[in-house]
């Protein structure tokens, strides 16, 4: 632990021009006793530590001496703080990402603490999928988010044309399987599904953060504001038991199952944006499941019913 402790401290030098005992003890949450100790054993053991005392004294290493324990590239340094960054939940890997950052020489280590803000995984599903949905320029707003660079983005909304529009990229969020930009735009906060950008092009110009930005802190806020959407009606019915299976997996977390009636069948209730789009999803399982109410899903059910009949006829049309 001790031999630990004395490389952690060392690499805290190679980040300030000089520390106090106080700030060591409080970066490596040991006494100021424990910080004092291990400073001077540093110093004796060859290292070119020295102590200055009086007003605005201090510990440092002369001549600015670095080591460079990594050996990593740029590049490699990158990837690595991309793939874990704020999404890091483990105490033992945010400490090392902690210390191979103090361990950066200078010019590197601006890059890691931007890559490190870069990235989030979110691991709650909004659907069953489980494909991987990025598209061909992740790699390109991954340095945009990174070296904080505006991009002129090419985008097609769900059901719209590709428009251009210039944003400021501030993270990258995974979820389901499905890429997320997270930008400044001229309405504010927005977020780009990956899969349905078109173009990027760098502008050169610096990207402005909003104070305070926080990629974690601001996804959440996202993500809480579409469950609403996705939970925001409720349809109820009754299924046969052959087709509570196909319902859990289709619905998952939005099917809550009730009591069983009489006959054997189950009631069940399912969660949807609409009570439209809840119909919708249930006609595929035809008459193994009945909409109870509310009226609007049983009625979706009776249009989608005549629109089918006109296409395909009548069952035994064939």
């Amino acid at each position: 632990m001790r031999a630990d402790r004395l490389v952690a401290t060392l690499l805290f030098l190679q980040t300030r021009t000089r520390v106090t005992v106080a700030e060591v003890a409080a970066e490596l949450e040991v006494s100021p006793r424990t910080a004092r100790r291990d400073l001077e054993a540093l110093s004796t053991a060859g290292i070119p530590v020295y102590s200055q005392r009086g007003r605005g004294g201090g510990w440092s290493l002369v001549g600015g001496a670095r080591t460079d324990l990594t050996g990593l590239t740029a590049e490699e340094i990158r990837a690595l703080f991309l793939l874990a960054g704020p999404s890091s939940t483990t105490p033992e890997l945010r400490t090392a990402l902690r210390k191979l950052v103090r361990a950066l020489p200078a010019p590197l280590r601006a890059g890691a603490e931007a890559a490190s803000r870069a990235g989030l995984t979110d691991g709650t599903n909004w659907s069953r999928a489980d494909v991987t949905a990025t598209g061909p320029h992740l790699d390109a707003l991954r340095r945009a988010v990174v070296d904080g660079i505006q991009v002129r983005l090419g985008y097609a909304g769900p059901g719209k044309p590709v428009g251009v529009r210039t944003v400021h990229p501030l993270g990258l969020v995974t979820k389901a399987g499905h890429d997320y930009l997270v930008a400044e735009t001229e309405r504010g906060l927005r977020t780009f599904r990956l899969s349905r950008v078109a173009s990027v092009q760098a502008t050169g110009e610096p990207v402005v953060r909003p104070p305070g930005f926080d990629l974690p802190t601001v996804w959440r806020s996202f993500a809480a504001r579409l469950e609403e959407r996705l939970y925001a009606a409720t349809v109820r019915a009754r299924a046969e038991p052959g087709a509570m299976a196909i319902l859990e997996r289709l619905f998952d977390g939005r099917l809550h199952v009730g009591p069983m009636l009489p006959d054997g069948w189950t009631e069940i209730r399912v969660d949807g944006p609409t009570p439209e789009v809840v119909a919708t999803q249930l006609a595929g399982l035809g008459a193994r499941v009945e909409v109870l109410d509310p009226p609007e899903a049983r009625e979706r059910l009776a249009r989608l019913a005549v629109e089918l009949a006109g296409v395909y006829g009548p069952p035994g049309s064939f």
